[in-house]
This record gives C-alpha cells, structure tokens and sequence, in this order.
C-alpha cells in the first residue's frame, strides 16, 4: 500500500479553529499528517479536528510561547496563520488597534518562529500568512497592512537564517477570503451585499476565494514538491495585483 505523502511528518498549525487553519488542517490529517493545532478556543479547534493534539495557545504571549516551546518535541512543519483584522488609518487612527495589529499578526508569528525554530528538522518547511494588504496600501487597513507586510519580511528573513539546515519558509499573501474573518466584518457594514460585491470587483475573477483553496497551495509549499520553493511571498487573490498593481 503507498504511504501518505504526509504520514509521519508532525505539523503545527496556528489559527487552526476556523477559516484557512481549520481547511489547511482537513486536508493534512486526509494526507497522514500528526497535527498539533493551536488556537485560543479549544473547542474551536476540537470542532477542526477531534482527533487531533488541541493546545489553547495565545501567539502573541512571549511566555506561554515560551512555556509550551519547552514541552514541544521535533516539528517537520509549521503553517504560522493566526491572526486578526481591524481597520484604521495612520493620522486619524487609534494607536491601540496598531498596536493590536501588529502583536496578533507580527509579534505571534515573530515569538512562535523564535521559540519553536530549534524544534524544527532538518529539511523541513514553514509557511506564513500575509495578506495582499501587505504588498498594496488600501485605505483604511494602515496597522494590519503595515503588520502583514512584516509578516512577508519574516518569511524572508528566515528563509536566509535556516537555509543552512534545508528548511523552507514562505509566506502567502491572500485576497479576501470567505473566512468567518471577513463575513463577519461585511455583516457588519452599513450594507453588506454592496459591501460584498465590492470586494469581489477587486480581481478579474469578480469573486472572493475559499478557504480550501488556500489551503491547498499551503499543502504544496509544505509537502515534498516544493523543496526549491524558499523566501517567496506568493499573492493568492484572483488576480488582484493586475488591476491594483503596486
């Protein structure tokens, strides 16, 4: 019988109770994978998977990061994808959510890379989520944008730090995607079907992206076929960048 092309290796998945963790994670487990998912709701991440290793983890928290590092074992893969979304500017702005911004989308992923890093083999992989705000400014998305753009410079940092040991890290950089993220965030707008459509009008394809999508570009950058693949930031948004250049 031919093996899994994941059975064995062990990968932690951060953000793994909804959205692009939860697909990433679906599909992993069907490939043979040993799973530890992190989230801050374990019944989130029992919902994911029941089966799996579930560990109530804030990202941004240097010393839970820290504590739970010193209980880790050896690590074949990191998918690095929790996070949070809130909307402002620079000048007019709320300092506090820039702040928030950046320890929920810089700081988690900066504390978890740092802490985990010597837990990782030799050959393998990390992936990072970034977002499309981090390569083109879009008003009114100044601290996530600024944060997620730091996100891309970590993958690239790191992929130049653990080259040496053959370890692979990247990072993708979504559009919008139906994730309960950004449901949530068009319920809430003065008029969600416009605000709906108007996300979609943003790419060619005049559509928003699913989770399952995301997470099969994940499953490559994380899998065997992709060994050459290291330091790229890699949009995945319906083509947005040919209408919104940089």
């Amino acid at each position: 019988m031919t093996s899994q092309p994941f059975e064995g290796r062990q990968i932690l998945i951060t953000g793994a109770g909804s959205g692009i963790g939860r697909a990433t994670a679906r599909k992993l487990y069907s490939l043979g994978a040993e799973l530890i998912l992190v989230g801050r709701r374990l019944d989130k991440l029992k919902e994911t998977l029941p089966k799996a290793q579930a560990v109530s983890l804030d990202h941004s928290d240097e010393s839970a990061v820290m504590k739970f590092a010193k209980q880790c074992g050896p690590l074949d893969g990191l998918f690095l994808n929790a996070g949070s979304y809130e909307s402002g500017n620079v000048e007019k702005g709320d300092p506090t959510i820039f702040r928030r911004m950046i320890q929920q989308n810089l700081v988690g992923p900066w504390n978890m890379t740092h802490y985990l890093g010597s837990h990782l083999t030799e050959g393998s992989s990390v992936v990072l989520t970034g977002s499309n705000l981090g390569i083109r400014a879009i008003p009114l998305s100044a601290g996530y944008g600024v944060a997620k753009a730091g996100v891309h410079m970590l993958a690239q940092y790191l992929s130049q730090e653990w080259g040496s040991r053959q370890i692979r890290v990247n990072a993708i950089a979504p559009g919008p995607v139906a994730t309960d993220m950004l449901l949530d965030r068009i319920k809430e707008a003065l008029e969600p079907e416009q605000r709906l459509n108007d996300l979609k009008k943003v790419n060619p394809l005049n559509r928003i992206g699913q989770a399952e999508e995301i997470a099969s570009l994940v499953v490559y950058l994380l899998g065997p076929e992709s060994q050459w693949l290291s330091g790229a930031v890699i949009p995945f948004d319906g083509g947005a960048g040919a209408v919104h250049p940089n």
